[in-house]
């Protein structure tokens, strides 16, 4: 691979030229660099290069990396988050990508409270309605926020996070994020609510998000090539972390062990 300053320089140059398309500012976008399955050693090559926000997938991946990276990141949770692991994803991450049901915002009110925290949040919407992925359906959105609204005085409602069905076309996302952006602009106008942040785009069709309004693109693949396969391994003894059922993590790639 390209060394990762090339590949940065090529990626804002294809940002600010989706930006110049769109008529907007640059510095409207922000980059988060995915690197689950990724070691820390990654992160911290990130970091040297002027990123500062990371993406992961899972909370105990996570859990393991971000002790061994600058202090300086913040950490972005992605993937979908489990009512059981709402604890440790609060103590190791600033912000959540994939809130997608009151069950779940209750739990993380809770464990805010008892934490003294303000986790800021963006609610999962699956435009496409796709049974394969997480997230909640379009018609449902008002009733959740307005949940939240009333009942979850800890979370601070950022924006609306969503992901386009794969496609190897990147403008057959485009319906998809024109239609989150249009809930943006309706919940605004009924909530009263900033919900400034659209969380879209990744790196088969970020430029396509940037057209239609994303303010977070989330880049994994296009930054750091192909992931690193984990292999994960059944422990009879996870007294560290026995709630999540940890095993243990090596830094990415073909030594991983740890459990979903």
């Amino acid at each position: 691979m390209q060394p990762l300053f090339e590949i940065l320089e090529s990626v804002n140059a294809r940002i600010d030229a989706a930006c110049k398309r769109a008529g907007r500012d640059a510095k409207e976008v922000k980059l988060i660099a995915v690197t689950k399955t990724h070691g820390a050693d990654t992160v911290r090559e990130a970091h040297a290069e002027g990123l500062r926000l990371i993406g992961e997938n899972k909370v105990q991946e996570a859990m393991f990396k971000k002790p061994e990276c600058p202090s300086s990141l913040e950490w972005h949770l992605i993937g979908h988050l489990q009512t059981n692991k709402v604890r440790h994803a609060l103590m190791t991450f600033d912000y959540f990508h994939s809130i997608d049901s009151v069950k779940l915002l209750d739990k993380i009110e809770q464990v805010a409270e008892e934490m003294g925290l303000k986790p800021k949040v963006l609610l999962e919407v699956n435009v496409a309605g796709e049974k394969s992925k997480t997230g909640m359906k379009i018609e449902d959105v008002p009733v959740v926020l307005e949940h939240a609204m009333m009942h979850c005085p800890r979370i601070d409602i950022q924006g609306f996070m969503t992901m386009a069905p794969f496609s190897p076309k990147a403008e057959d996302a485009r319906p998809y994020f024109r239609r989150l952006k249009e809930l943006q602009v309706s919940m605004r106008k009924a909530s009263g609510l900033f919900l400034g942040e659209l969380s879209m785009g990744m790196s088969g069709d970020f430029e396509v998000a940037i057209e239609e309004g994303a303010t977070f693109i989330r880049l994994g693949t296009v930054l750091f090539g192909e992931r690193p396969k984990l292999k994960r391994t059944v422990s009879a003894d996870n007294s560290d972390f026995p709630s999540l059922g940890l095993d243990s993590y090596d830094g990415g790639g073909p030594t991983v062990k740890i459990l979903d």
